[in-house]
């Protein structure tokens, strides 16, 4: 097949990062390449060279052996090249249609869209990928998977012949999925050369034809996918052995109840939840998409309004109707989307950390203590491994990764009894997920209680010491974690739509 792609050479400094050191890498007509590292490694940036938004200090970039110089995304999309960020890039007032082809829309008589004709033409796309999508929805209306999809339709309509996708199935259910691999398999028989960041090995294997590696900035190898083993990748991509054992079961018989949920109701998506959590305890909560999961949680922490039902913090019956109040009774939450919730993203690193336990830093007169948020940053930028130049650093700047540690810290800081992680690690290299998995087994040990919400069945399993499953907001069971349960346990609950209970050891 014909080479579209060459980059050769790519140097990007940033301040006080050197993101890329002679990187290159090759995409030939036809394939899907996969481009794998650690978070931090130089992926997206070497990507964003290619996408005309970033320029390189150094390096060549060839379009069927043409050099090039894409000096902004237009530039690049003239040049047939397509990319779905990781971060959604919608306008939530418009809707899908108008998100697709904004710029572009057709027009009728003195200017005016023809509504008519944009719709139809963003349902002929929906079609082309299988998607069922009302092209008339508003994009802030939608889920984060929908509004994925949108993003995947809004670059196909380009009909771009290099397409980059990064991350583009992190929101997306194992249905999902399937679907966006029939429209990659399509693209890939018509010829279109596609890139494929991500970090799950399971879609590795089953979608792309070579990988390339990078870490720290620099290019490692490109080898085949099917001749070459998931360890040998992961090896390349970490540079150490990582291993993945199973969260030991602790004796909790003892140990007192920190969170307690009794009757919890809101709408359809909360029916009559009822739970409790131990000290020293992690509960994951697994269910197919839609389950009502997430609407949990952000009702025991205020973030949502419940109907009815009672919380109960270490035994004491308690009001929360505002995530400051949760905040106050030692409750923390890091949310599936940590940029829109999670994260001041303009502020710096020291300020983010910060933000939870101002009052511990303030003075009499309300000034604060800056040496005392310095020293309290720089610690957690240390035990955390935050990789960074500077606690001043802005956290936009950071990867996705490093971004997760910073709100990890940001709760620590301020030091609650009960932390609620939801998909802790959507979006993260497989050597970040091991640092988490291993912070998770800590603060369990050191006595904090923890609920992990999760899409992916093996990660819900090796965290967990209780699994509660839920379909179509009701709590279908509660099983035990590790290597006592199964993912299809977990399935046949997931999917059992009755109200009834089942439940299994403690």
């Amino acid at each position: 097949m014909p080479i579209i792609i060459e980059m050769t050479g790519v140097e990007k400094k940033f301040p006080g990062v050197h993101a890329l050191k002679g990187a290159q890498f090759e995409l030939q007509a036809g394939e899907v390449h996969a481009l794998m590292g650690e978070n931090g490694a130089g992926k997206s940036t070497l990507m964003k060279i290619l996408a005309g938004i970033y320029q390189p200090d150094r390096g060549d970039v060839r379009i069927y052996h043409t050099k090039v110089s894409p000096h902004s995304p237009r530039d690049a999309q003239q040049l047939g090249i397509g990319f779905i960020h990781q971060e959604l890039c919608l306008m939530d007032d418009l809707t899908a249609a108008q998100n697709i082809f904004i710029g572009r829309e057709p027009r009728l008589s003195f200017g005016r869209v023809d509504e008519t004709a944009l719709n139809r033409q963003a349902i002929d796309i929906f079609a082309s990928m299988n998607v069922d999508l009302n092209p008339r929805s508003l994009v802030g209306h939608l889920t984060i998977a929908k509004q994925q999809m949108i993003e995947i339709a809004k670059a196909l309509s380009f009909k771009p012949r290099v397409l980059i996708m990064d991350e583009p199935t992190a929101a997306l259910n194992d249905a999902e999925i399937a679907e966006l691999f029939m429209t990659i398999r399509r693209l890939k028989s018509e010829g279109v050369g596609i890139i494929y960041i991500s970090h799950k090995m399971d879609e590795l294997k089953q979608i792309a034809d070579r990988v390339t590696v990078m870490r720290d900035g620099e290019y490692v190898a490109t080898v085949g996918v099917k001749e070459t083993p998931v360890s040998t990748i992961i090896a390349m991509m970490v540079g150490r052995k990582l291993t993945a054992t199973s969260t030991e079961t602790p004796d909790l018989s003892e140990a007192t109840t920190a969170l307690e949920v009794i009757g919890l109701n809101r709408g359809q998506h909360i029916r009559d939840i009822s739970f409790s959590l131990k000290k020293g305890e992690i509960l994951g909560f697994a269910g197919l998409m839609g389950a009502g999961r997430t609407e949990v949680v952000r009702a025991i922490f205020g973030a949502d309004r419940k109907d009815s039902g009672e919380i109960r913090v270490h035994g004491t019956p308690c009001i929360i109707d505002k995530p400051v109040d949760a905040v106050r009774l030692g409750i923390g939450y890091l949310s599936e989307d940590r940029k829109r919730f999670g994260l001041a993203t303009g502020m710096s690193i020291r300020d983010n950390i910060a933000l939870a336990s101002l009052n511990r830093f303030s003075g009499k007169i309300g000034q604060l203590d800056e040496d005392g948020i310095r020293g309290a940053a720089r610690s957690f930028i240390c035990t955390q491994a935050i990789r960074t130049p500077s606690d001043q650093q802005e956290v936009r700047l950071l990867s996705g990764g490093n971004q997760q540690k910073v709100v990890i810290a940001k709760w620590l800081l301020a030091d609650c009894d009960i932390l609620i992680f939801d998909e802790p690690t959507r979006g993260i290299d497989i050597g970040a997920k091991s640092e988490i998995y291993a912070l998770l087994d800590q603060l369990a040990k050191d006595g904090k209680a923890i609920i992990v919400i999760s899409s992916e069945l093996p990660e819900i399993i090796r965290l967990s010491h209780r699994i509660a499953v839920m379909c179509e907001g009701r709590l279908t069971g509660i099983l035990p974690g590790g290597t006592n349960t199964s993912q299809k346990d977990i399935m046949q609950l997931a999917t059992q739509t009755n109200a009834i209970m089942h439940t299994i050891g403690n």
